[in-house]
């Protein structure tokens, strides 16, 4: 991508703003990084920072984010300080490449206590300005496209090892979905070569021979929504190569015993036309019993909204449906990186914005209790899972909490003084036990008494990192931890 390229395509989604700051990013960034090559041998600036901001420009991102991701290695790689950038591109900038600086030199490969104590700084980071890991994240990116070319096998290894443990896991959290895919599948490639090469050949097999199959039923939905008048694009579900990986692992199955169903995906202009699509899907082809899931009547934690049902085709085989809109499909592929929206040249901020990143500030304020570096480890792996149950107040108000969740999970997500009060629940009007695990559609009522309090067992049978970390500051605060 040239100069001229990448101007091009900021301006082609953000016409009326003024883009003399990242032609001014660009020149000083081509000048820190002049004669400074790659690993591959490909010059510095031209290979990899301009991927970086090319990934940026992809997501669509405000110009303060490209500038800082051509920008992002100038601290670390050139004889410029954070002075020199301030001079030149103000305060914003120079903390998100900052920001981004203080990241890179994180490690999270040695102890347990060192790389809680990293996480927490990089969490920190992204919490100020979350703008910070979108540039880390199109860096880590880039940086696992061209691993090839390090040729320490270890180092591969390490950094393979941190994008799948940290940098996937967070795209996820983040709703970046395409991201997260491409993150896990590079570091598969590399840490896994053998499996992924025969994973790939195998994909790509079964693929080939059930192309006539979702051939046909493309043609017929694309037929029957046409007629219904119902606007509409269809797009194919991408292959993640981890998910298929992990799931044969965890379920200790051969690749051959993998149901792994054709993937639709409907994007249309409006959520009614989500809800007629829906109808005219289950009343033309055969549904499959609780297949059915609506996210867009209760999102994910991560802002994904979309509706999912599953279909048997006339030649035998199981389609996955996915509906949603054309704005939702931005979000559910870019994520938190989608409300970054600049309009007319003004930036004109989400004012959901805060609501939607307020898991992340929750997140770092309930880490502050766990002490223990494993349980925090844990912790951040339970959270990251977004296997969702949901769950109903008697006031017919839902709660969506991980798969796993009990009453104490629900009444701490109620309210903190409630969890607190807990002395017992009541699920669809029965009394059910402490270690009542969840399915989605229950009524739970939660019980108080004001003479209640956390106790120790409680431990035992919360599973939410609030629950967790509330219930440990109260036994602290009454003696009792």
């Amino acid at each position: 991508m040239t100069k001229e390229e990448m101007l091009e395509k900021f301006k082609s989604y953000n016409p009326a703003q003024d883009a003399s700051v990242l032609e001014r990013a660009y020149d000083f960034g081509a000048k820190a990084h002049a004669g400074q090559l790659r690993a591959s041998g490909d010059p510095y600036f031209e290979n990899h920072c301009m991927a970086v901001a090319e990934i940026l420009l992809d997501h669509k991102l405000d110009i303060e984010t490209v500038s800082a991701g051509l920008l992002h290695d100038i601290l670390e790689d050139t004889k410029y300080n954070a002075a020199d950038l301030e001079k030149n591109f103000g305060t914003t900038i120079t903390h998100m490449v900052q920001g981004v600086t203080k990241i890179s030199n994180l490690k999270f490969t040695s102890s347990d206590e060192e790389t809680v104590e990293n996480w927490r700084k990089m969490l920190v980071a992204v919490a100020q300005d979350v703008r910070v890991i979108l540039v880390k994240l199109a860096d880590r990116t880039h940086n696992m496209r061209t691993l090839q070319f390090l040729s320490d096998p270890a180092l591969r290894k390490r950094k393979a090892t941190e994008t799948l443990n940290l940098y996937a896991p967070l795209a996820q959290r983040l709703g970046m979905f395409s991201v997260k895919n491409e993150l896990e599948d590079l570091s598969f490639k590399h840490l896994y070569p053998d499996e992924y090469k025969r994973l790939v050949e195998q994909v790509e097999k079964r693929t080939k021979d059930r192309e006539a199959a979702l051939s046909s039923f493309r043609e017929k939905l694309t037929e029957i929504l046409t007629k219904e008048g119902v606007p509409f694009r269809l797009l194919s579900r991408a292959k993640n190569y981890y998910s298929i990986y992990r799931k044969m692992q965890k379920q200790d199955l051969t690749f051959m015993q993998i149901q792994d169903s054709l993937g639709v995906r409907i994007i249309t202009q409006t959520v009614a036309d989500c809800y007629r699509a829906l109808g005219i899907v289950h009343s033309s082809f055969r549904p499959i019993a609780g297949s059915f899931t609506d996210y867009i009547a209760v999102p994910k934690a991560n802002m994904y909204q979309s509706i999912h049902t599953t279909v048997v085709w006339e030649t035998g085989d199981i389609v996955e449906i996915q509906i949603r809109t054309e704005e939702m499909h931005r979000i559910n592929e870019y994520g938190i990186a989608a409300h970054w929206r600049y309009k007319t040249g003004a930036n004109k901020s989400d004012k959901n914005f805060d609501e939607k990143i307020n898991w992340l500030r929750q997140w770092i304020e309930w880490q502050q209790d766990l002490t223990a570096p494993r349980e925090f480890l844990e912790s951040f792996n339970t959270d990251i899972a977004l296997q969702q149950v949901f769950v109903f107040t008697p006031r017919a108000e839902v709660k969506s909490l991980p798969e796993g969740s009990t009453p104490l999970d629900f009444a701490y997500s109620i309210h903190s003084d409630i969890g607190d009060k807990y002395w017992g629940a009541k699920v669809n009007n029965k009394m059910v036990r402490m270690d009542y695990v969840f399915k989605t559609g229950d009524i739970c009522e939660i019980i108080t008494r004001n003479n209640s309090g956390p106790k120790r067992d409680w431990l035992e049978f919360a599973k939410t990192s609030h629950a967790r970390s509330r219930i440990r500051k109260m036994l602290r605060e009454s003696g009792g931890a």
